[in-house]
């Protein structure tokens, strides 16, 4: 199949491989493991044919190997790799990024993003960004930034780091990035975007009934957007996937997917005509809840039903 251009939708998106059980058992974790590494396989030739160009990788269980086995070669993909959290110091901050590195079979990678902005806030805050400069200087990887949410104030971090990349939570429900002028913000400070929780952590395709417990008085609010969304005879993903694309100031939407069969209902739903609908009547009054959830999420999480 031919690639499509960087120029489509599909160009926009990254793909965080999942590889948990929970997300990922119907599609190749309960098989034997030649199977799983043709899966994989098969999940990345998709991204290739669609013309996804970036995957985004963490450092926690074995999805950075099952990664490195499986690449096309030569790559074609800009990999983003996060780091491990700076309790254990700066040291085996750096060793572990480096270590990603090794596991994803690259010589470098395209992004280094500290995973917690708190991280930064801290006493070595200073001496964590000045060992990811130091990766960069040395051509490990081309850029350098890191994951915040919105209370992160991830405007006067970026001021004070002046990174290239901030990946940072923002969807339909959510929309505070936008409406405050933060995502503005970023942009004349020239920082890349990338938007995670596009699907609110899996709240875009979920009932009032399975709600969790801390957004139960939220039920409302999201019944009322789902009817919306209804009578305008759009899909959740598509809405969800169109708000995102169409921002001027991101660089690239980040979705996680746990098998071919949902890239490939993804990349469907990215190409979809962008609806008319009113955006903003669309968010959670007060979405400052969501946060909870996304301290508790995979933070590229969305429900198996898509």
């Amino acid at each position: 199949m031919k690639k499509l251009s960087d120029h489509s939708p599909a160009g926009k998106l990254a793909i965080a491989v999942v590889t948990e059980p929970e997300r990922a058992q119907n599609a190749f974790m309960s098989a034997p493991s030649g199977a799983r590494e043709e899966a994989i396989r098969l999940l990345l030739q998709t991204a290739v044919d669609a013309g996804v160009s970036t995957v985004a990788t963490r450092p926690d269980g074995d999805g950075e190997r099952m990664l490195g086995q499986a690449w096309p070669f030569p790559s074609p993909f800009r990999v983003t790799v996060r780091t491990m959290s700076i309790t254990d110091g700066v040291d085996r901050v750096e060793a572990r990024a480096r270590r990603s590195l090794e596991r994803l079979g690259l010589p470098r990678g395209d992004s280094l993003l500290v995973t917690n902005a708190g991280d930064l806030a801290g006493a070595e805050g200073r001496a964590l960004w000045d060992r990811l400069s130091a990766l960069k200087d040395r051509g490990l990887f081309k850029r350098i930034g890191f994951c915040a949410t919105f209370e992160d104030g991830p405007a006067l971090l970026a001021r004070r780091f002046q990174p290239d990349l901030i990946q940072l939570p923002c969807n339909i429900l959510d929309q505070r990035p936008v409406s405050s002028g933060l995502l503005a913000d970023l942009a004349k400070q020239g920082v890349a975007i990338h938007l995670s929780a596009v699907f609110a952590h899996g709240l875009m395709f979920t009932g009032r009934e399975t709600l969790p417990p801390h957004l139960a008085d939220y039920a409302l609010a999201l019944s009322r957007t789902r009817r919306r969304l209804a009578e305008a005879r759009v899909d959740p993903m598509q809405a969800a996937l169109a708000f995102a694309l169409n921002l001027p100031e991101v660089e690239t939407v980040v979705a996680s997917v746990a098998s071919a069969a949902e890239l490939r209902a993804i990349v469907a739903a990215a190409h979809a005509p962008r609806p008319d609908l009113d955006w903003a009547a669309l968010a959670f009054p007060e979405p400052a809840a969501l946060t909870q959830e996304a301290l508790t999420s995979d933070p590229f999480r969305i429900s198996s039903a898509a």
